[in-house]
């Protein structure tokens, strides 16, 4: 039996220490959940942001307003709080993009607004107010685009159109609608103004 028991003795060891060490490799992990990495933290948080973009002449080209900023920089991602971005084109009215949240690219060139967007055209010349509604939109800012692949509500005076997507150029103020595309049209809207 003494000889059994010395054969079998090593392995009885490895498995007290393999056991040991498992136990120990247990309670030196941290607890489950969501790890938090330094790419996860923020660089920098601004709250009350207020910037402005000017073209070559010193004319404002867009001013960006958000309730709250908070910068990542391991993929220099941006996220906005209540953003409003206004996009000023010639002499014409401007535009103005409003949501509850935004990522903006690390270089400014796209912005994501997301969760009740609303863009209003202030009326100007003989045009009324125009408002698109929607729940995700894209803008390129230095291209003056909009876009978006989701349900859309247009409101101006005297029609309301619903379609499944647009695009939208502020600068030479065409608006292409995609998708199934219905509307109303009052023409009493107009005599109103």
């Amino acid at each position: 039996m003494g000889d059994r028991f010395s054969g079998w003795f090593p392995l009885l060891l490895l498995a007290v220490l393999a056991g040991v060490t498992l136990w120990l490799d247990h309670i030196a992990q941290p607890p489950a959940g969501p790890r938090v990495t330094a790419s996860d933290e923020p660089d920098y948080i601004v709250d009350g942001l207020s910037a402005m973009r000017m073209d070559e002449e010193g004319r404002v080209k867009h001013t960006l307003r958000a309730q709250k900023m908070t910068h990542f920089p391991e993929d220099d991602l941006t996220l906005l709080v209540e953003p409003r971005l206004v996009t000023y084109t010639d002499e014409r009215s401007p535009v103005t993009v409003s949501a509850r949240h935004a990522r903006v690219s690390g270089n400014g060139e796209n912005v994501y607004f997301e969760d009740g967007v609303r863009v209003v055209r202030a009326p100007h010349g003989n045009r009324t107010e125009l408002v698109v509604e929607t729940s995700y939109l894209h803008v390129i800012p230095d291209a003056n685009i909009a876009k978006t692949d989701r349900p859309v509500t247009i409101r101006d005076a005297s029609a309301v159109v619903v379609a499944s997507g647009l695009e939208l150029n502020s600068e030479s103020r065409v608006l292409s609608l995609h998708g199934r595309v219905k509307g109303t049209y009052d023409a009493r809207g107009l005599k109103s103004r």
